[in-house]
C-alpha cells in the first residue's frame, strides 16, 4: 500500500514554540538553514524512488522561490503551508482567506503548478476554526490536511474521524486527510511524524504503519520538517518544555527517516484524494 509522505517546509525559527521569542520582524535576521534541509531531503526522496507533498510557507518561498522551483522541478507537488505561519484559530475568517491566498498564489508562480493542498501552522484547524475548510474550498483547494484527531492541549479534534473523508461545504467539496494515530480501548496515540517520529523507536513507528496499512486498510499520513535533519542548526530560548520538544531526537532523525522511505512506499498526498 502507497502512504503519503509531507513535508512541512519552514526554517528552525517559524515553529510556533518560539514564535514569542522570535518575532516576524525578527526572520531575517536569522541565518537561512531551509535550503540545504531541503537538499538534503530531495537527495534522500530521490535515492528511494519516493514523491512526496511539500506544504510551503508563503514567507520561504518569498525569501527563496529557487527552493519551490527546485522542489516542483525534482517532480514534487507543492501544497500551501499558510503566509507566516498564523495559527488559523488566531485569525478572523478575512485574515485567514487573505494569509491563504497570499500564498498561494506566490507558490503557484514560483511552481509553475496548481496548488490545490494545505496544512494549517500546528495542526490548528480546530473546533473552534471548522470555518476555515470552507474558505479553502471556496479558494479552489481539493484538500486539506490540518486535523489531528486526537485530544492535544494545543491541537486537536479528539472525535473526528481517523479515517480521510470528503467534506461538503456551502464553498464546495474538500477531503480531510487527518493526521495518523493508533486506537486501542477507546484511546488515541498519534504517531508516525514530527515529535513523534523523533521521540518514539523506529520499530514502533514501523510497526504503527504496518498495522494500519494491514489491520484497517488505510493509508498512513507521515509528516517531517526540514529542520529536523538538522542537529547543528542554531539553538532557540524559550521554555524548558519548548527545547526538549524541538531538539529531541534531532541527530536520529535522518537515519530514522532513511528507514522509512527504505521500508515503505510513499507518494504525495494529493494522488491519494481521488481514492476518498
Amino acid at each position: 500500500m502507497k502512504n503519503a509522505l509531507t513535508i512541512d517546509v519552514e526554517d528552525y525559527y517559524h515553529v510556533s514554540a518560539f514564535s514569542h521569542q522570535m518575532p516576524v520582524d525578527q526572520w531575517s535576521s536569522r541565518q537561512s538553514r531551509v535550503e540545504g534541509n531541503i537538499d538534503l531531503l530531495l537527495d534522500l526522496l530521490d535515492h528511494a524512488g519516493c514523491k512526496a507533498t511539500f506544504f510551503t510557507l508563503g514567507w520561504v518561498a518569498e525569501q527563496q522561490p529557487h527552493v519551490v522551483k527546485r522542489v516542483a522541478g525534482r517532480g514534487h507537488e507543492v501544497a500551501c503551508h499558510s503566509w507566516r505561519h498564523r495559527t488559523v484559530f488566531e485569525m478572523t475568517r478575512e485574515e485567514f482567506r487573505d494569509d491563504t491566498l497570499r500564498a498561494k498564489r506566490l507558490l503557484e508562480d514560483c511552481s509553475g503548478t496548481p496548488v490545490l493542498g494545505y496544512r494549517a501552522p500546528s495542526f490548528s484547524i480546530t473546533s473552534a476554526s471548522l470555518w476555515a475548510l470552507e474558505v479553502l474550498a471556496e479558494l479552489g483547494f481539493t484538500f486539506d490536511s490540518s486535523i489531528f484527531p486526537v485530544k492535544h492541549p494545543n491541537y486537536g479534534i479528539p472525535n473526528s474521524s481517523r479515517a480521510p473523508y470528503r467534506l461538503q461545504t456551502p464553498g464546495g467539496s474538500i477531503v480531510e486527510f487527518p493526521l495518523s494515530t493508533l486506537e486501542f480501548a477507546g484511546l488515541r496515540s498519534p504517531f508516525g511524524g514530527g515529535a513523534y517520529l523523533r521521540f518514539l523507536p523506529y520499530w514502533y513507528t514501523r510497526w504503527g504503519i504496518r498495522f494500519l496499512n494491514a489491520s484497517e486498510n488505510r493509508p498512513v499520513c507521515v509528516y517531517l520538517h526540514p529542520w529536523e535533519l538538522d542537529p547543528e542548526q542554531p539553538r532557540m530560548s524559550g521554555s524548558l518544555t519548548s527545547r526538549i520538544r524541538h531538539y529531541f531526537g534531532l541527530r536520529k532523525t535522518a537515519g530514522k527517516f532513511a528507514n522509512l522511505i527504505r521500508d515503505f512506499e510513499f507518494c504525495t498526498l494529493g494522488s491519494l484524494i481521488d481514492q476518498v
